[in-house]
């Protein structure tokens, strides 16, 4: 086990907003599950700040994924490593920002903790760096580059961003744990600074790369 905050690049470039960081909680996600207590959310959007338009849809049902900028946004590998687990082809669900479809998906949430952390992730790429296993998750159907046993650098595009498992708008969720059961221990992580150091951004930073 890593005696300290496992280094990694940022997975993407342009301009994407965090969600649920450890910075902000531990355990980040509100739970420690499937080694989700140090993960964090990076949600892609423009200029503007924002991740798709507002529209009377968004305030009241689903909305396409299509509709969100980041949407195929290319992911890249956070470190170097050997691919251990490749997920593809889970469909990219609707996205819900509007109060009444992210209530009818919580209600929803037991069913898919109950099928296992595939359900959760979605498509998604497990790269093992030393003795850690690092996650991205959420991947966009169809856009996995990789495959299991294969070497990556870090910064080598492995897919894109989607809005597969258990997520409710396009946004890539990463996590560095000991392997990806239910127990499963997260492990903490940071990322390499543009200017030099290692960082973990807070919950509403913008992140630009």
């Amino acid at each position: 086990m890593p005696t300290g905050p496992v280094e990694l690049s940022l997975p993407f470039t342009g301009r994407w907003t965090v969600q649920n960081s450890p910075a902000s909680r531990v355990p980040s996600h509100g739970t420690t599950l499937f080694g989700t207590s140090h993960a964090i959310d990076f949600v892609p959007v423009g200029a503007d700040g924002r991740s798709a338009p507002r529209t009377v849809r968004s305030l009241f049902a689903t909305e396409s994924p299509e509709a969100f900028v980041g949407f195929g946004r290319p992911l890249l590998a956070p470190v170097s490593g050997e691919v251990v687990a490749v997920l593809d082809g889970e469909q990219d669900h609707a996205a819900r920002r509007s109060l009444p479809a992210l209530i009818g998906y919580a209600l929803t949430q037991g069913a898919r903790i109950r099928r296992g952390a595939a359900a959760i992730a979605g498509n998604h790429v497990m790269i093992r760096a030393g003795g850690s296993l690092v996650l991205l998750a959420h991947l966009r159907n169809g856009s996995l580059l990789v495959r299991p046993g294969q070497q990556v650098a870090a910064g080598e595009q492995v897919g894109e961003c989607g809005n597969s498992g258990n997520s409710t708008e396009p946004h890539v969720h990463v996590q560095v744990s000991a392997s990806f059961d239910r127990q499963a221990q997260g492990i903490p992580l940071c990322f390499r600074h543009p200017s030099g150091g290692c960082w973990v951004p807070r919950n509403g930073e913008i992140v630009e790369a």
